[in-house]
């Protein structure tokens, strides 16, 4: 046993700690399927947001923790679509959100496609989440539930679910309301003449010829099998048939889930199969506050952090804290793309316990990348601001003069860093920009800054440089350094926060730090950026 793999067996990663009980719960037998399945879950009724990227990527994570634990046992991931629902609500972020009202009710694969690219609103859907399952290049198989339902595949455990109706129902009815006991079944018939999802109450239901029975609209009994696709389960029940039918061993949920855990559990076993291992994270907020939501479009999309971040920086931001809940909105960016810096900085030099509990070896499977990033995001944002750069080698400029030698192509992870900050700050901050005119003790500080920074030498640090700009803040009738800085901020950046200054002083470089406080000083820079 290798020094890593002791390590492993008892590191307190979550992704380990996740692993160990599903290989303690299989007692090193091998499945009777052969392999291990891992199954995260997509209700396709909207756009993939960055919440769906999650599980998948917080689920592969846990997948590759096992696999280290057991290299034994193969292992499958499938993204399960639930395609077959009916749609329930037009979302408010499709284009001609009025063509798609008449079609409400119908299965998302039997809904025309709003944007013309494929057969059907579901496949259009399914097309977005592979492409970005792809792009972060996630080991899955598609699984479409149209495609099994219809194809039989889960005839035998839908029959299952006919068997036990009764016992399945009396699970279900207590947790629902008066009203909604009145029309719940398991099953939802597909109308023969509508083509919609019907939440009916079942008349009959007969095991031997395999059907259930309803009353239509206009009062005549209609019996339709239960079987290739002519019913859809009711999602909880849906849940439960896909673990038995499918052998899911893995699958997480949200937090918000956990009594559907437990109903789909108690139904799973009157079915004779397992329930899945898995645990419960918490949910992803917006920038309010508010759950995030495919139907309403709140919160960052995965195309808007992949404009302005690294595949790798998101799932740093998954693989934090999942029992926690976090807000997502553009202002988490660059806070996390720093911290996935810092964590990439410490690996190297990392013990092997350090190494195992550090995201990077769960982000990139134990072989993150070497590369020496001498500069953060937040301050290349800050540079870009300054500069009021829309030119990459205009930033280039300033970086390899900060760091000797560097060149996009011995730097390419800071190379990709500046095309992320430039366009983070031509569509996040540029527009938010305000100056404000310093007062006059301000005016007094910053000219007092400027005949300091006269005296440095071109081959100060960023931490003596740093000193210098502490001294004079004390020296000024500030309530607080806070208060310097943020004037500093503000005046000189048009914005409340910002880098530490010495840091940025260094790279921006000394000279052109005192001629940009010294245009502030003589009103140029606020004339020009009311004109902006």
């Amino acid at each position: 046993m290798t020094r890593e793999l002791e390590v492993a067996i008892t590191s307190t990663a979550w992704p380990f700690v996740e692993a160990r009980r599903l290989v303690a719960r299989l007692s090193d037998k091998l499945p009777p399927k052969g392999y291990v399945l891992f199954q995260t879950g997509y209700g396709p009724s909207g756009l993939p947001h960055i919440g769906t990227f999650g599980e998948v990527a917080r689920t592969s994570m846990v997948l590759n923790a096992f696999s280290y634990l057991a290299p034994e046992i193969p292992t499958r991931l499938f993204t399960f679509s639930d395609d077959l629902d009916g749609l329930r609500k037009v979302p408010d972020n499709l284009p001609n959100p009025e063509s798609l009202e008449e079609h409400l009710g119908k299965p998302l694969t039997s809904i025309p496609d709003p944007y013309g690219k494929t057969e059907s609103y579901g496949d259009y859907m399914n097309a977005r989440l592979c492409t970005f399952l792809d792009h972060f290049d996630f080991d899955y198989e598609f699984k479409s539930a149209t495609d099994l339902y219809r194809s039989g595949y889960f005839n035998p455990a839908l029959m299952e679910i006919l068997a036990h109706y009764d016992e399945i129902m009396a699970v279900m009815l207590p947790t629902l309301g008066p009203e909604r006991r009145e029309t719940y079944s398991p099953f939802m018939p597909i109308c023969p003449n509508t083509g919609r999802v019907l939440q009916v109450p079942i008349i009959t239901h007969d095991l031997d010829a395999g059907t259930v029975t309803y009353r239509s609209d206009k009062g005549n009994l209609i019996e339709v099998p239960v079987t290739n696709g002519n019913c859809k389960l009711q999602w909880k029940p849906d849940w439960a048939m896909r673990w038995y039918a499918l052998g899911v061993d893995y699958e997480m949920s949200g937090k918000d889930l956990i009594d559907s855990v437990k109903q789909a559990g108690r139904i799973v076993k009157l079915l004779g199969g397992l329930q899945p291992e898995g645990f419960s994270y918490e949910l992803f907020l917006d920038e309010n506050g508010e759950k995030i939501s495919k139907s309403r479009g709140n919160g960052l999309t995965i195309d808007e952090w992949l404009r302005y971040a690294s595949p790798s920086s998101l799932s740093h931001f998954m693989y934090k804290s999942p029992r926690k809940a976090k807000r997502l909105y553009f202002d988490i960016i660059p806070r996390t793309v720093d911290d996935y810096l810092g964590r990439l900085s410490e690996y190297q030099s990392e013990s092997t316990e350090k190494r195992l509990a550090n995201p990077l070896w769960h982000i990139h499977l134990g072989t993150p990348p070497i590369e020496e990033v001498p500069l953060g995001y937040g301050l290349l944002l800050n540079l870009a601001s300054v500069c009021n750069a829309d030119d990459k080698a205009v930033l280039w400029g300033f970086v390899s003069r900060y760091v000797d030698n560097a060149t996009p192509d011995s730097h390419p992870i800071l190379d990709s860093m500046v095309d992320y900050a430039l366009n983070y700050y031509r569509d996040v901050i540029k527009p938010k920009k305000c100056y404000r005119a310093p007062t006059i003790m301000e005016h007094a500080a910053l000219d007092d800054l400027a005949r300091t920074l006269g005296i440095l030498i071109s081959t100060s640090t960023p931490e003596e440089i740093q000193n210098k700009v502490y001294e004079v803040g004390k020296r000024h009738d500030f309530p607080s350094l806070r208060a310097w800085f943020k004037a500093l901020y503000e005046i000189l950046l048009g914005q409340t926060e910002g880098p530490r200054m010495g840091s940025f002083i260094c790279l921006y470089g000394l000279t052109e730090t005192i001629s940009l406080i010294e245009r502030v000083l003589s009103g140029d820079d606020l004339a020009k950026a009311s004109l902006d």
